[in-house]
Formats: C-alpha cells, sequence, structure tokens
C-alpha cells in the first residue's frame, strides 16, 4: 500500500467490532462504484491466490450479492451479503454471511457499514464490522481475516489507479 494513505485496522474484542479505515487516491464515484458494482468487486475483493465471482447482485435495500472466493483448485467459498441501508455515494450496510452453493446461510453472519468521504482528489472509506458472538469474531481472525482484507485493499488500491488512468 502506499505509504502516504491512512490505513488502520483495530479489533476491539469487547465490543465484537472490527474497525477499518482505508484511504484512496481516487474520487468518490470511482471508489463508490469499485465497492458496488459485482464487475468491479470481482477484480478486487478476493485476495491473491483466489479470485471472487459473483453469481448475482442486486444493489438495492432488500437486495443481495451472492458470491464466491475461488481458490486455484476450483473449491468455491459462498457468501450472502443482504443490503439492509444505502445512501448513494455516502453509506451502505449489509448483513454478510457464509453460505453453501444452494445459498443457504450458515450462521452467524456479520453486519458491515461502509462509510464514504471525499475529501479533495481522496476517498476515505471507514467500514465498521460488528459480530453477535466473539466467537465469530475470532475465528475471523484466526482465519485470517486482517491479512487477507489488506491484500483486498491493495488489490483495490491498484484497480483504483488503473481506471483513473482511463478517465
Amino acid at each position: 500500500m502506499s505509504n502516504n494513505l491512512l490505513f488502520d485496522f483495530n479489533v476491539d474484542a469487547e465490543a465484537k467490532t472490527v474497525y477499518i479505515t482505508r484511504e484512496f487516491n481516487a474520487s468518490l464515484t470511482l471508489v463508490w462504484d469499485a465497492f458496488t458494482r459485482a464487475e468491479l468487486l470481482d477484480q478486487w475483493v478476493a485476495p491473491a491466490p483466489m479470485r471472487a465471482k459473483t453469481r448475482y447482485m442486486n444493489f438495492s435495500v432488500g437486495g443481495r450479492r451472492f458470491y464466491a472466493m475461488i481458490s486455484p483448485d476450483g473449491q468455491a467459498r459462498w457468501s450472502v451479503q443482504k443490503y439492509t441501508s444505502i445512501n448513494a455515494k455516502t453509506n451502505f450496510k449489509v448483513f454478510s454471511c457464509f453460505a453453501d452453493e444452494d445459498e443457504t446461510l450458515q450462521l452467524p453472519g456479520s453486519d458491515w457499514d461502509y462509510t464514504f468521504i471525499e475529501h479533495g482528489e481522496k476517498t476515505t472509506v471507514m467500514i465498521t464490522v460488528y459480530n453477535d458472538s466473539r466467537d465469530r469474531l475470532q475465528k475471523m481472525i484466526e482465519m485470517g481475516f486482517k491479512i487477507g482484507f489488506t491484500l483486498t485493499l491493495q488489490n483495490l488500491e491498484d484497480l483504483l489507479a488503473t481506471l483513473s488512468q482511463k478517465i
């Protein structure tokens, strides 16, 4: 990641919450699109050597995104995101949960809150991930959530740089 861009990752075990703040050298519109359009999400949301594949996405309140992280050997780890709130180019919230390939949820899940703030030519994204249980939070951390999410944000930074050059 660029050393001059803000990146903060904190876990509050008592609150069962992860707080992530990440600054990007890109416009609010471009960053918003990268988080809300399936064709862009699939390009950055999986840490290498994994890749993401969205089966379908309906970015609207009550809509869902059903997607998989696919390993190099073809194994898919499916997830569902249910959009619970959307304020265009400012904030959206989702309930996220692992699932099987038939979209049967594997509870518990977690609530994600994304806030976008543009300042000059940069955009800051603040993400809060709340878990119903400390066990789920602990499993996320043990599964390498911090390193995986850090890698995906680097993928996003790289994608935004490429897309910004095309504008």
